[in-house]
C-alpha cells in the first residue's frame, strides 16, 4: 500500500498550488480520501474530505472558497487545488485513505507560503 503526495513547494501569498496523492495497493475507489495538514508546533488538522463516489466534500472553515478537493478514480489519485494561499497555510500536507477500520497515510509534502 502506498500513498505518494506531490506538488508541494514554496509559493508567494496569493499564489496557487495543486497537490496530488497517488494511491496504489488497495481499492482506491472504495475509500474516503482526506487531506490533512500539520504546521510546526500545531496538531494535525483535517483540511478537506471527499467520499468514495466524489461527493460530500467537506472543508475546514479556514480554506472554504480557496481550496478544492477532487479525485480521479480511474487514475487512483486525489487532488487538492489551493488558491489564494496565505502564510498560515504553511504546513506539511498529508493524504489519508479510510474505509471502515482500514486507514493509510502518505509521507507528506511541504507547502510554504512566504514572500
Amino acid at each position: 500500500v502506498q500513498l505518494v503526495e506531490s506538488g508541494g513547494g514554496l509559493v508567494q501569498p496569493g499564489g496557487s498550488l495543486r497537490l496530488s496523492c497517488a494511491a496504489s495497493g488497495f481499492t482506491f475507489s472504495g475509500y474516503t480520501m482526506t487531506w490533512y495538514r500539520q504546521a510546526p508546533g500545531k496538531e494535525r488538522e483535517l483540511v478537506a474530505l471527499i467520499t468514495s463516489g466524489g461527493g460530500g466534500g467537506y472543508y475546514v472553515d479556514s480554506v472554504k472558497g480557496r481550496f478544492t478537493i477532487s479525485r480521479d478514480n480511474a487514475k487512483n489519485t486525489v487532488y487538492l487545488q489551493m488558491n489564494s494561499l496565505r502564510p498560515e497555510d504553511t504546513a506539511v500536507y498529508y493524504c489519508n485513505a479510510r474505509f471502515l477500520q482500514s486507514q493509510y497515510w502518505g509521507q507528506g509534502t511541504q507547502v510554504t507560503v512566504s514572500s
